[in-house]
């Protein structure tokens, strides 16, 4: 993904190094930021290296073809230690990449840990510049020869843009890819609805209760309040839309504008006049709307 012509003659290509990186990772504590705890992330990383490099290798493969096209008379062994140069650099700092998504996926919250990528791209775009030169002079330098580095900062600024959109372009690669291996396991059981939780958010408090434990959910304003079998009430800032599209298929029913059952607490249906009714959850009297038909249709039959 490189392209600087310099002069001069070529050389081999260093090997590089091997290091366990799991070790190096492990040492540092971070190992479970890397690749996460249940073999997913470890998956998705193997994957998306796998596919960057056989694309990179495209690339840069490409490239020696088409400088050799140009430059016909020029040692094909020159283009390869460019490219290669660049290939090598790429892989050996991709890390830098996975690792700033790991810390900032796309729906990652509060919103502004996104700008971690910012001087994560600068990070990496500066290694794999920074790399390919260094192993471009030592393998010029090998071979007797002298590498040209040029002007570096007009240098530097072409290859970010390049390294800037890949950046953004495995970003998305991480998410494609680990959106296909979640689609390859098997879906698990759902659990019985008595064994069923719920998250209810209120700001930083979080209060985990069972489903069976919540009576109904009403709107209150910008909040949604819990009505629960113990008699507390909780808030939660949602809306009551989004809270039935997340409570959809786990036995909660839309009875009013404002209200939300879960049928599998009514305890009777009374009925109002012109088509309402008035439910029962114990204690707590909800409305059905004459408007919601289908919701007294499951409710009779439940």
């Amino acid at each position: 993904m490189s392209s600087s012509y310099p002069d001069t003659l070529p050389a081999e290509e260093p090997g590089e190094d091997p290091r366990r990186i799991g070790d190096i990772w492990q040492r540092l504590g971070l190992s479970g930021l890397f690749f996460g705890t249940d073999g997913a992330q470890r998956r998705t990383f193997i994957f998306a290296y796998a596919v960057a490099a056989l694309f990179v290798t495209a690339i840069n493969t490409l490239n020696v073809m088409s400088i050799l096209h140009d430059m016909p008379r020029l040692n094909p062994l020159e283009p390869l230690i460019w490219e290669g140069s660049s290939w090598l650099t790429l892989l050996a700092f991709f890390w830098i990449i996975w690792l700033a998504w790991r810390l900032a996926p796309f729906n990652v919250r509060p919103r502004a840990l996104l700008l971690i990528h910012v001087p994560a791209a600068l990070l990496f775009a500066s290694a794999h510049v920074g790399g390919f030169i260094a192993l471009r002079i030592f393998a010029y330098w090998v071979l007797g020869g002298h590498y040209n580095v040029g002007h570096f900062w007009t240098q530097f600024l072409y290859e970010l843009r390049k390294d800037g959109f890949g950046y953004v372009m495995f970003l998305a690669g991480f998410v494609l890819i680990e959106h296909l291996l979640r689609q390859q396991q098997p879906a698990a059981p759902p659990a019985p609805a008595a064994d069923q939780t719920f998250d209810i958010r209120d700001g930083a408090k979080l209060t985990r209760v069972r489903l069976s434990e919540i009576l109904a959910v009403t709107s209150a304003g910008n909040y949604v309040e819990f009505a629960l079998a113990d008699g507390r009430r909780l808030l939660m800032r949602k809306s009551l839309a989004a809270l039935e599209s997340d409570l959809e298929g786990r036995g909660f029913v839309r009875t009013h504008r404002s209200w939300l059952v879960n049928a599998a607490r009514v305890t009777a249906l009374k009925p109002e006049g012109s088509g309402d009714y008035e439910i029962s959850l114990g204690s707590l009297e909800v409305p059905l709307s004459r408007r919601f038909k289908a919701a007294l249709t499951k409710l009779r039959a439940g």
